[in-house]
């Protein structure tokens, strides 16, 4: 398929991971202790979302381009929970309604006047985006799909 594609999906996917946690950390401590909404803050907001959208281009081309993806829309009476189905449907649109939530929460912290107002909105519409994820990973003990953490290619 696309060797570097398939790297750079592997890299921004655990970049994703590791800046939602941060984000909704820096939310969470940013609306209890009543901090400011320092520059630092809006950076992290912003490139969240970002990387976020990198990895929605990325992954939306391996998509298109996935022999799994191909097959299930060329035999769709296949459906079931398998394998096919996990990643022809319910990872590829878990994902992206995260990566919309993720842009919703961005854009609305972004134009919030008051500091705790913009923590607050990111900590609510990041933890949902980070759930949604956390569901439509392939866990290695998921029952409907297992990918390993790592691939070694």
């Amino acid at each position: 398929m696309f060797p570097t594609l398939i790297f750079l999906h592997s890299i921004f996917r655990w970049l994703v991971l590791f800046g939602l946690v941060n984000a909704v950390f820096v939310a969470f401590r940013g609306f209890s202790k009543n901090l400011n909404f320092s520059k630092k803050s809006d950076l992290i907001r912003h490139w969240t979302a970002t990387i976020a959208h990198i990895q929605l281009m990325i992954g939306f081309t391996l998509y298109t381009q996935s022999p799994l993806v191909k097959y299930y829309f060329t035999n769709p009476k296949t459906f079931d929970l398998s394998e096919i189905s996990f990643f022809s449907i319910i990872h590829g649109s878990l994902m992206l309604v995260a990566i919309i939530i993720i842009t919703i929460g961005s854009a609305l912290a972004k134009r919030k006047v008051a500091d705790r107002d913009k923590f607050k909105t990111m900590a609510i519409y990041y933890s949902i985006a980070l759930l949604i994820i956390f569901v439509a990973i392939p866990w290695p003990f998921s029952p409907l799909s297992q990918r390993p953490f790592i691939r070694l290619f």
